[in-house]
């Protein structure tokens, strides 16, 4: 059975706002800081999201990282993040990407190395900015929740700018990632369902559902802005976008996509929260068969997430 992660958010927020709370400045859910830790100092996150609604049937899926980040040097940070997720999907069929109904609680489904660089203080200097560096491996699809064994790469920058005596908070980040991915086989059963289930949609007695084995290279490019204001003693507000689109070796531009949406924040001296919405409003390249609305991507995004991030300094 799938987590319920709206009520686990609001459990987690509540315990959380009724604790003395304070202070490490991550202010947005999706777009970061160019700030990194002091050297010695570390710090746990965890982050849970929420992704749904791909315009037909019911598509769930729920994304939970615990990270541990070190302070190795005042401007050199490493992390270390475990991932996992879950998905409730019933009544939608992609072809090449969701064969069908299926359902399973939280799983572990991979890990990540980071390295991130301060070359610039954006407390200390006009504007901040930093590099990151990562290294992930996944051995759960994020879309399907079938087996596909990936191995990512990411290069980022990140920019940010304090206004207003601090109080108002500009950022800007910019990344590529490479990724290299293997599908495993679909057992028998999903298979044959899958292939049923084309068949009903195309009306082609012959049609089967096609699930790549062969080895996939895909670059994506990734594109976010943000801001953050502080209207109150531990209280920010803040409006943040990204843009992403991949290309892929055999179709060229795969995909695309714009999201963007609020956050608030709430941070004290060692406890910090974030909460996010973001939603869909344009994307575009490949859709699904009979995909009703045209002006989003549907395939590998949704139209919704919600995204509410903890951390600890100690």
């Amino acid at each position: 059975m799938a987590i319920k992660p709206t009520a686990c958010m609001a459990a987690l927020a509540a315990t959380l706002f009724a604790l003395p709370v304070a202070a490490d400045e991550n202010l947005l859910g999706y777009v970061s800081g160019a700030e990194t830790l002091p050297q010695g100092a570390s710090e746990a996150y965890l982050f849970l999201t929420h992704r749904w609604d791909k315009g037909q049937g019911r598509y769930q899926a729920n994304d939970v990282s615990a990270e541990y980040e070190y302070g190795l040097t005042h401007r050199l940070t490493a992390s270390l993040e475990l991932k996992g997720q879950s998905i409730d999907t019933r009544g939608l069929v992609i072809d090449g990407y969701l064969p069908g109904a299926k359902s399973t609680g939280l799983t572990p489904s991979g890990v990540e190395a980071r390295l991130k660089y301060n070359f610039l203080s954006a407390a200390k200097d006009p504007v901040g900015l930093s590099g990151t560096v990562s290294l992930v491996q996944l051995w759960r699809d994020p879309h399907s929740g079938q087996d596909k064994d990936t191995t990512k790469a990411e290069f980022g920058l990140q920019l940010q700018k304090l206004l207003l005596d601090d109080q108002l908070t500009l950022v800007a980040n910019t990344g590529i990632e490479a990724t290299y991915a293997k599908r495993a086989p679909l057992d028998a059963t999903t298979q044959a369902g899958a292939d049923a289930a084309m068949q009903t949609l195309t009306g082609d007695s012959g049609a089967t559902f096609e699930w790549p084995t062969e080895p996939e290279m895909e670059i994506e490019f990734k594109l976010g802005a943000g801001a953050s204001y502080r209207f109150a003693p531990n209280w920010s507000i803040g409006m943040e976008t990204l843009y992403e689109t991949e290309f892929e070796t055999e179709v060229g531009q795969e995909r695309w996509s714009v999201f963007a949406g609020p956050s608030i924040h709430y941070g004290g001296k060692q406890w910090w929260a974030t909460l996010t919405w973001f939603e869909q409003l344009a994307g575009g390249k490949e859709q699904y068969i009979n995909q009703a609305d045209d002006s989003l991507h549907l395939i590998e995004k949704t139209r919704h997430e919600l995204r509410f991030k903890l951390g600890y300094n100690f």
